[in-house]
Order: structure tokens, then C-alpha cells, then sequence
């Protein structure tokens, strides 16, 4: 009986542990460090002057029920809140196409950002999509009626390991709360909003970020990490993931992510494609291939004026987009802590006193 007891205590702990609260170190902080930039005031895409985050998070059931949400809504605003009329250069890369980025035929044919990011579930894309419409239609009365129609950009992972994807535990009241509670400065990381859901490498997954100052401007990326298989984990060029043979979730699905890159730096929608397309060079670096089933997106907006970055100085940038790739999936990693999903299916969080081990040794 108090073994039945002990269990069920640690079956609620774990199913609460929602980990944008705890404490658990970032990876710079932990003494990792990640090429040879340096990172921005908040080592995230809100060091981009005006950028801004907001999450909200559908966190209920008790396991192992079915019906148990483990999702939500990230997203990423540009700087001011006139997109509409006062579009961004903007472009995105596509490095395996199973699933969604909606609106990224009009991002790339136009050149232009006149939207926020958002990242949520797969099946709840529509849920997301429609409610930002209702969102904007607030603050654009012409649209439609005077003006033009607008085209969200919306991305998904697919969460169903641990999350029940078919209750579609989105609200249109949870997207209003991560667009108006957007904010600055640190960016809440691990299982949170879109990320709530997640996995990667085998381990919990979900929201990172990370930032590189370059030639007096800034690159910041984020990320909604749901890919990886374990053997492939490298950290610090250590292949790392083959010693962690246990705390394997039950099954392993073919992953995805959506990544946002933003910069104050002068670049124009052609330049962006060439940016978003190195950031997945960062993912490699930690062992992401890029798999059949995979949904791997990037969009990159620029926020800077005056004349563009001549391409024969574009190296640096792109060396930033790198590094910052990678850290912001070792900052998943390290912020996500376990979690019980339905069925009782759960994803645990990467240990890092072993991790510590195993990177001491020659």
C-alpha cells in the first residue's frame, strides 16, 4: 500500500511539473559554451531590439487518463504592433516539408513579414490560426472591408506522445493571452506554451532561445524543439546521447520544429532565406538529421535600416545564426524537466549531474 502510495504521490508531482517555473540552469550558465560570439544581454531572440514573446500554456488531466493536455501557443512578435502597414523583410527555408508553416508561400513570394509567429500543436493549427484572425481583425477593422486580407503564420509540431491531440486543448481566449502578454527580455524556456508538449533527443523538449552579437548587431533564434533520436545527442562535441540508454520514453516519433531568427541587422528577404537556411547547420552540430517524417521550418525577419549587408560580409552573420541555433536547443534540454502525459506516456528530463560526468572525462 505505501508503495502504491509512494508512486501515486510522484505520478502527480511529475504530471504538475510544468517547467518554465523551476530553476534548472541554462546551458552557458552551467559552464558550456558554445562557439566564440558572445551572447546578447538575455542570451534570447528578445535581445533584437523590440522583439517580443509570449506564451500560454493548456496544462491539465490528471494521468494516465487519456484526455490529458500537454500543449499551447507560442509566439513571436516583431518590433511595434503596426505590422500590417509596416511589414519587416522576411523570408523562410524549408528543410523537410512533413508538415506545416502556414503563410510561408506569401513570405517568401512577397518578401515581407505583416504578422506575428505562432507555434502551437498539429491539430490545433486551425484553432490558432482562426483565433489570431479574430485577434487582428481587432486591431485592422478595414480588413476585408476596404483593405486587404491578411495570411497568419502559423507552425506546428505534433505533441501526442503526451499530449491528447485529438481534444484540441486550444482556446481562442489562450492565443489572446500569449499576443497581448507578449513581452521583452528573458524568454520563459523548456515546457511552456507550444513547447509544452514536446520531446527531444528522446528527453523533454520543447521552447529555447540564444542570441549572438556580430559586427555591433544582434541574431537571436528560438526554437520549438520536437526531434532527435537519443543515440544521435551531441553536447560539446560529445556524443553524449549513447550513454544514456536509459529513461527512454515508450515509443520514439519522428520529430519536427519551427524555428524563428530574427535581426536588427540590414538584410533583405534573400539574404533571410540564406540565414534561415544556415540556422539548421547549428542543429546539426547537436545531432539533428532531418528525417522523413520530420517538419523542419525556419522564418527570419529582419528589423534593420539603411543600406543592406553587402553579401562578402555576410559570413559573420551567418556563423551567428549557428551558434545560436545550437545553444538554443542545448537551452531546451536543459530547462525541460520531466513530464507524465496521457496514458501516463512520459518524457524525462536530460540529467545533468550525469551529463556533468560524462563531459569531465578525456
Amino acid at each position: 500500500m505505501r508503495a502504491r502510495l509512494a508512486a501515486l504521490v510522484l505520478l502527480v508531482f511529475l504530471a504538475g511539473s510544468v517547467t518554465a517555473e523551476t530553476a534548472r540552469p541554462r546551458a552557458r550558465e552551467w559552464g558550456i559554451t558554445v562557439g566564440t560570439l558572445p551572447p546578447g544581454p538575455h542570451n534570447a531572440i528578445t535581445d533584437v531590439p523590440g522583439v517580443r514573446v509570449g506564451h500560454a500554456t493548456s496544462w491539465h488531466g490528471t494521468p494516465p487518463a487519456q484526455d490529458v493536455a500537454r500543449t499551447g501557443v507560442t509566439c513571436v512578435l516583431p518590433p511595434g504592433d503596426d505590422w500590417f502597414r509596416r511589414k519587416v523583410p522576411a523570408g523562410a527555408f524549408v528543410f523537410n516539408g512533413c508538415g506545416e508553416l502556414t503563410g510561408l508561400w506569401w513570405v517568401n513570394e512577397s518578401g515581407y513579414l505583416e504578422v506575428p509567429i505562432l507555434m502551437t500543436d498539429t491539430l490545433n493549427v486551425g484553432r490558432c490560426h482562426d483565433a489570431f484572425i479574430s485577434w487582428y481583425l481587432r486591431k485592422y477593422p478595414k480588413i476585408g472591408r476596404g483593405e486587404d486580407v491578411v495570411t497568419p503564420v502559423v507552425g506546428e509540431c505534433d505533441p501526442s506522445f503526451l499530449n491528447d491531440s485529438r481534444g484540441r486543448h486550444l482556446t481562442e481566449a489562450q492565443v489572446f493571452e500569449a499576443l497581448d502578454g507578449a513581452r521583452g527580455g528573458a524568454v520563459r524556456e523548456g515546457a511552456v506554451g507550444a513547447g509544452a508538449g514536446m520531446t527531444c533527443f528522446d528527453f523533454k523538449g520543447g521552447i529555447g532561445t540564444s542570441s549572438r552579437v556580430v559586427e555591433g548587431s544582434t541574431v537571436g533564434v528560438l526554437i520549438n524543439a520536437n526531434f532527435g533520436r537519443r543515440a544521435d545527442l551531441i553536447i560539446s562535441g560529445r556524443p553524449v546521447g549513447r550513454e544514456f540508454t536509459d529513461l527512454m520514453p515508450l515509443e520514439h516519433q519522428d520529430g519536427s520544429l519551427i524555428m524563428v531568427v530574427a535581426t536588427d541587422a540590414a538584410f533583405d528577404s534573400r539574404q533571410l532565406i540564406r540565414l534561415a537556411r544556415r540556422a539548421f547547420l547549428g542543429l546539426a552540430r547537436v545531432g539533428f538529421s532531418g528525417d522523413n517524417g520530420s517538419g523542419d521550418f525556419c522564418i527570419a525577419f529582419s528589423t534593420g535600416q539603411g543600406a543592406l549587408i553587402p553579401d562578402p560580409k555576410i559570413d559573420p552573420y551567418f556563423h551567428a545564426v549557428e551558434e545560436a541555433a545550437e545553444e538554443a536547443v542545448l537551452n531546451v534540454l536543459f530547462a525541460a524537466r520531466t513530464t507524465v502525459g496521457r496514458k501516463g506516456n512520459t518524457a524525462y528530463e536530460l540529467p545533468l549531474d550525469r551529463l556533468r560526468e560524462m563531459l569531465r572525462r578525456p
